[in-house]
């Protein structure tokens, strides 16, 4: 356990890659496919990164493409993608926090509640109990649903059930029905648990476990807790209002959805938006002004070691309190009462930069191999592989192997891109006993 331990930012990315490869040899076997023929290895690399990078991006029909081998296989290495981002994630932090010296040791134990080495079994024990335990809730109230009110046999209800909780609490997008969960999004007993799952997943073991054990002294939660909780609901409500307002006239969406049902369907598609990627309703339907606010969200993403992709919460946040700080004319950036240090708004700084970077790059080049294409769509799809949402607006299908190729590789690099840079900058982290003079460049 110690040697595995010692090197985990080099060996979670090359887990994830064994784990696509594997996957996409036996996505290309005929067995895999309803037509009962190879797949093409674009397609199956495609689908393996999608699964376990827990995107749920496909560039074919998934329920009519592959046969009960092949989804059973998507199941899978979807379920094994959302552990071991989980695990690898707390095996970084357990490990950085050795890494940083005495004082940094002590900040990063107060801000993610870690645990010591010597629990790092148990650690890793609660998270797949709490993985499993929520999925099987949510497995059980929908199967009886799909019995009850549609008819389902119970072998095929459980089935069902079972893949769109594993998808949704996950934070993937595969679904069993061509047009997503849209024939779902009046159904509460359907889409509210899918919803739920897919914000309980997306907050990340740090985050969950501090905010369940200090339940009644929320004052208590660290800033990195009190940046996700609070942060995830802020977005989500903003979400909602803006989506209701947006779409509230849309037939194509929700236009000619009853009260009820207008306000069911965007809570769980905003819930579903951020890293879930199921449609709710027809992204490619959306009026303009949609797309920014599905964009930013997808960006955004979910909490930090969570099943959610994007930069997260807690980042863009803690960008916002930088921000403020400034225009305030603070010497300090304070959250909760508590001055946040200038290397992790250095590296919230960072790791945001850079993610702009790699989307505005891939959206160009996704222009460039692609005739035809408005830019929205483009951004869109883009935003949605690098942050493993698993959206589209159908840019992805209709894409040439070059491009399918590109966005394979945004959804890789945006599952271990975050993890293993943040551990990265952490780990480098040195102090130095000189310092330059100072001074003060023009800015604007």
């Amino acid at each position: 356990m110690r040697r595995l331990l010692r090197r985990p930012v080099r060996l979670v990315p090359f887990g994830f890659l064994a784990a696509i490869l594997f996957g996409t040899g036996l996505l290309m076997l005929p067995w895999a496919t309803s037509h009962h023929r190879y797949t093409p290895f674009v397609t199956a690399l495609f689908t393996a990164t999608s699964a376990v990078s827990v995107t749920g991006m496909a560039v074919n029909d998934t329920p009519n493409y592959w046969n009960d081998f092949g989804l059973a296989m998507i199941t899978v290495l979807t379920q094994l993608g959302g552990l071991g981002i989980l695990t690898g994630a707390a095996l970084v932090i357990l490990v950085v926090s050795r890494q940083l010296g005495l004082r940094n040791r002590l900040l990063v134990q107060a801000e993610t509640a870690e645990y010591g080495v010597g629990d790092v079994r148990w650690l890793l024990a609660r998270i797949a109990a709490t993985v499993f335990a929520t999925e099987a809730v949510m497995t059980a109230v929908i199967a009886v649903r799909l019995g009850l009110a549609y008819g389902y046999p119970p072998g095929r209800a459980l089935w069902f059930a079972t893949f769109h909780s594993i998808q949704a609490f996950n934070n993937a997008g595969f679904a069993l029905y061509s047009d997503g969960l849209v024939g779902f999004s009046r159904d509460p007993w359907v889409a509210l648990p899918l919803a739920l799952g897919a914000i309980i997943g997306g907050l990340g073991f740090p985050a969950l476990f501090e905010a369940l054990r200090e339940r009644r002294r929320p004052g208590h939660w660290a800033i990195a807790t009190k940046l996700t909780i609070w942060g995830s609901l802020t977005i989500i409500v903003l979400g909602f209002v803006a989506l209701l307002i947006s779409e509230w006239r849309n037939p194509h969406t929700i236009g000619t959805f009853g009260v009820p049902g207008k306000f069911l369907a965007s809570f769980t598609q905003i819930a579903l938006s951020r890293t879930g990627g199921f449609d709710v309703i027809h992204v490619a339907d959306l009026h303009d002004e949609s797309f920014p606010l599905f964009i930013v969200l997808m960006f955004i993403g979910g909490g930090s070691a969570s099943t959610a992709g994007g930069i997260k919460v807690s980042t863009f946040f803690l960008l916002a309190f930088v921000i403020w700080a400034e225009l305030r004319g603070e010497p300090d950036v304070t959250v909760g009462g508590r001055r946040v240090a200038t290397a992790s708004q250095r590296q919230a700084l960072t790791v945001a930069l850079l993610s702009v970077a790699v989307v505005v790059a891939g959206t160009v080049v996704v222009i460039a191999l692609t005739s035809n294409v408005r830019f929205y769509a483009a951004l869109f799809d883009v935003t949605s592989a690098f942050s493993t949402t698993g959206l589209t607006t159908g840019v992805a299908a209709g894409l040439k192997p070059p491009g399918q190729y590109l966005l394979t590789a945004l959804m890789y690099i945006g599952r271990i891109g975050p993890l293993t840079l943040g551990s990265a900058i952490a780990l480098n982290t040195r102090r130095r006993l000189y310092r330059y003079p100072e001074e003060q460049p023009i800015v604007g």
